[in-house]
């Protein structure tokens, strides 16, 4: 099958305003988008850039937005397509040169909530154990893998009164650990989301959720830490 590829490009330092060029690529029905790009890259223009790595939607690393749909390219098929695909960088973000756009700081934010255990208490002998219930609570944030997609994707984020709300993808990972029954940070982890910016500043649009290429239930576990937010700032009596 032939596919058309309308795709942005802009190189900052060269040019003086972003533009599109279309591509024709053949392609078998279970080829992958990804695979249309690099076929774009390989043999016909090698000054295309875009992020790629494992190919597989482990990675992340190659998320853009696709029809208007923040996604990853390693996940769509050709037989999907059947008129021309319009690819674009992630909104949100400063684009480097056109697909690839500057992440830091989506990993700022990410950092800012500090993902990883939190101990207090001295190391066990072995390693810190929990119940198959309590491992099984954390299963859907633990298959993030920080592509972006959702924050890119974030109504929230796009405002520039509101971008410097710290994001879906951050949020998922505090839940993480702030349901972590190992984790020993409570209070310092709901200290850091308690305000405006932090977990209230999520307005329940679902955007996130409903382009999460891991299917996790994002505006759900955001929900589930601003009720423990508030439960541990109003004990019931």
């Amino acid at each position: 099958m032939l596919i058309k590829l309308k795709i942005f490009r802009f190189e900052p330092n060269k040019d003086e305003k972003p533009y599109y060029q279309t591509y024709e690529v053949e392609a078998d029905p279970m080829d992958r988008l990804l695979d249309c790009l690099n076929r774009i890259r390989w043999e016909q223009d090698p000054t295309l850039s875009y992020r790629w790595s494992c190919g597989h939607g482990i990675c992340g690393s190659d998320g853009m937005r696709i029809n208007g749909i923040c996604s990853l390219p390693c996940q769509k098929l050709a037989r999907d397509f059947k008129e021309e695909v319009l690819v674009e960088p992630f909104p949100v973000f400063k684009v480097i040169k056109d697909l690839i756009v500057d992440l830091d700081p989506f990993f700022e934010k990410y950092n800012s909530i500090k993902p990883y255990l939190i101990t207090k208490t001295p190391p066990p002998d072995q390693e810190r154990s929990q119940s198959v219930e309590e491992q099984h609570l954390l299963e859907k944030a633990i298959r993030c893998i920080l592509c972006a997609c959702c924050t890119a994707a974030c109504p929230v984020n796009q405002n520039p009164e509101t971008a410097s709300y710290v994001g879906p993808a951050a949020l998922v990972r505090s839940f993480r650990y702030l349901f972590d029954s190992r984790d020993e940070g409570s209070e310092e982890r709901m200290a850091l989301l308690d305000h405006k910016d932090g977990a209230w500043g999520c307005r329940t649009l679902w955007k996130c959720t409903e382009v999460c290429p891991k299917e996790i239930p994002v505006t759900e576990e955001i929900g589930q830490i601003k009720r423990r937010i508030y439960e541990a700032k109003h004990p019931k009596e």
